[in-house]
């Protein structure tokens, strides 16, 4: 059997999460399927009922692909409520290199990718500079307050 994994996550813009997480990972937005104009017109093909969609949804990508097919493909749900508490999982964005790359080569991987992410639309939470243990990282937020982290 065949599986393919999605991450899917709640939010209240997902344009805007679009927008910003294609920029984090590199991701483009996924075009509707089959020639269909619009997501929404492909779920009215496919017998999704219109109560079951909200205004708007779907008149432009909410989800985005690895244009190099290798990873999972991410959908932003739209929802009501807000978000309030810290989340349960979060984005490693592996930028750095790993061990193997000297430190300052990989503070200056994360140093660019949180300047570029800001400019995107995140906050920085915190710097964890720690060369002692060989360690340069930002913990962040996403415009909606995900936290995820550059390494």
């Amino acid at each position: 059997m065949e599986m393919t994994v999605q991450l899917t996550i709640d939010c209240s813009d997902p344009q805007r999460m679009v927008t910003f997480w294609a920029e984090a990972l590199g991701y483009v937005p996924e075009p509707p399927p089959g020639g269909h104009a619009t997501w929404r017109a492909y779920w009215a093909a496919v017998g999704v009922p219109e109560a079951e969609l909200p205004a708007g949804a779907g008149d432009i990508p909410e989800s985005i692909i690895d244009p190099a097919g290798r990873g999972p493909r991410v959908w932003f749900q739209q929802v009501p409520e807000p978000k309030v508490a810290k989340n349960r999982w979060h984005f490693d964005l592996k930028v750095g290199g790993g061990r193997d790359v000297p430190l300052d080569v990989r503070t200056q991987r994360v140093k660019a990718t949180v300047e570029r992410l800001v400019k995107a639309g995140a906050t920085v939470l915190r710097i964890k500079d720690e060369s002692d243990v060989g360690l340069y990282a930002a913990a962040m937020q996403d415009p909606e307050g995900n936290e995820f982290d550059v390494v």
